[in-house]
């Protein structure tokens, strides 16, 4: 569509989280303080597995991937939600919006994709331990990695080509606190039903084929847990998959329940709520998550812990 025939003053106004003046010193504190275990979880498990010998496996080739995807759902909002709370106006430029937009769908993209793979991965594991490594090569890995990033970026060009492609005529206010599909679908006064069914068609194909591989994964995992005949050694192979189970879950659902509820049931306000959880909680609770239940992890922080460094 011809943008010039478009009025728009080149800006969105966020609306932001709530008006209560006093509420916003609190969530401030709340967000600030998510946002920087936030970053110091996930740089520090970056970090962690680059430096540790210990750790240069397939899994956590995967998680360190995972920990960035995470660290750029998050600082693509939170600084600037952080900024908002105490701002007077909440405005962000037109081409900012769309970095923001194209941002998060890529990396949300990345993130589906990536526990979709460290099912498989976990699926290798254990029902071929002794020839783990030869199938889950440094090279194959590279592929796996470089095919999510090249389908989590082929969507976010995708979504905002065409949404930013759409005419923006009449308010600029944006009801949330970042520039979210289904808050800027309905600013527009351009007919969307394009951008919904792209939205559907491609979100819905990578979060159906996702979900699939993982239950999958996991049938397979399941049914090689089965033949193992120690109880010890049946508790060790789901002990292994713990976290990435809590990982999935938890990721999952949120965006299900975000994208996927019948539009009677939808409401800005839990958008926001759900928005919350998903672009600053979640990345929070990944790199504790698989932390706190990984014995390789714990031992390689203790190790960390003990190296002198001067």
């Amino acid at each position: 569509m011809d943008r010039g025939n478009c009025s728009s003053s080149g800006q969105f106004i966020f609306l932001g989280i709530t008006n209560n003046t006093h509420l916003k010193v609190t969530l401030f504190t709340v967000f600030l303080l998510i946002y920087f275990i936030n970053l110091l979880a996930n740089l520090g498990m970056i970090v962690l597995i680059r430096i540790d010998s210990r750790l240069h496996t397939p899994m956590y080739f995967f998680l360190s991937n995972l920990s960035f995807c995470d660290l750029c759902c998050s600082t693509a909002v939170g600084p600037k939600m952080l900024k908002d709370l105490l701002a007077q106006r909440k405005s962000i430029p037109f081409v900012g919006c769309a970095l923001q937009f194209f941002t998060l769908i890529m990396f949300v993209d990345a993130e589906c994709l990536l526990l979709a793979l460290m099912a498989f991965d976990r699926y290798q594991a254990v029902s071929n331990p002794l020839l783990y490594t030869a199938h889950m090569s440094g090279g194959l890995c590279s592929r796996f990695q470089a095919c999510v990033y090249l389908v989590a970026l082929a969507d976010a060009l995708i979504n905002t080509v065409l949404a930013f492609r759409l005419c923006f005529c009449g308010s600029n206010q944006i009801n949330h606190f970042f520039c979210d599909a289904p808050a800027l679908l309905l600013l527009s006064c351009s007919d969307t039903q394009v951008n919904e069914l792209v939205i559907f068609i491609i979100f819905g194909f990578i979060e159906l084929s996702t979900i699939s591989g993982v239950f999958v994964s996991y049938w397979y995992i399941i049914l090689s847990v089965l033949k193992i005949r120690s109880a010890a050694g049946k508790v060790r192979a789901f002990s292994t998959c713990a976290s990435h189970l809590t990982a999935v879950a938890i990721f999952q659902g949120t965006l299900l329940f975000m994208y996927f509820r019948p539009s009677s049931a939808y409401s800005l306000d839990q958008d926001k709520m759900t928005s919350l959880f998903y672009t600053l909680v979640i990345p929070m609770l990944n790199p504790l998550i698989y932390s706190l239940r990984n014995k390789d992890v714990k031992e390689a922080l203790e190790k960390l812990r003990r190296k002198r460094w001067f």
